[in-house]
């Protein structure tokens, strides 16, 4: 993931997770704690173990905490895993709600609904998270989520 603009803090709760911090691995087995001050660096993680819990916050300095955006899309990751695209499009449609005209809340809505074959409201999604915030187009282009809208007028060019 990009720098995210904000500080963040990471407890690795129970199991073993592998950072990856500006390319750089930092083993986290169980105690762990990973402060990430420089919001500009590139972070990522992955669990090196089933039943790994990572409790993460985050936020900019001087500045109250406000729910993420990207809540949904992290909400919404075991329905859309399982394929139940109804319940995975409600949840991103309550992101919507919380955070209206959000591009990156409406790019992953247009995820789950061109996966789920609801063409159309995807594509108008897209169009409108692109509008918003151009660097999508390019997301977009790369993410095989949108395989099946590629061929479709309208579909954003990077």
């Amino acid at each position: 993931m990009e720098g995210t603009g904000h500080e963040e803090c990471y407890i690795v709760v129970r199991g073993r997770a592998r950072f990856t911090l500006d390319g750089e691995e930092v083993a986290a087995p169980a105690g762990t704690i990973v402060f990430v001050r420089d919001h500009e660096v590139r972070r990522g993680a992955v669990a090196e173990e089933a039943d790994t819990v990572v409790f993460a916050v985050g936020g900019f300095p001087g500045k109250a905490f406000e729910v993420s955006a990207w809540e949904s899309f992290f909400a919404a990751i075991p329905p859309t895993n399982e394929e139940r695209w109804d319940e995975a499009i409600a949840i991103h449609e309550e992101g919507l709600r919380e955070k209206p005209d959000h591009p990156a809340v409406l790019f992953n809505l247009a995820r789950v609904e061109a996966r789920a074959g609801r063409r159309l409201d995807a594509l108008t999604h897209l169009q409108d998270a692109v509008r918003r915030d151009p660097t999508l187009a390019g997301r977009a282009v790369r993410t095989s989520d949108f395989a099946a809208l590629r061929r479709e007028p309208g579909f954003p060019a990077a």
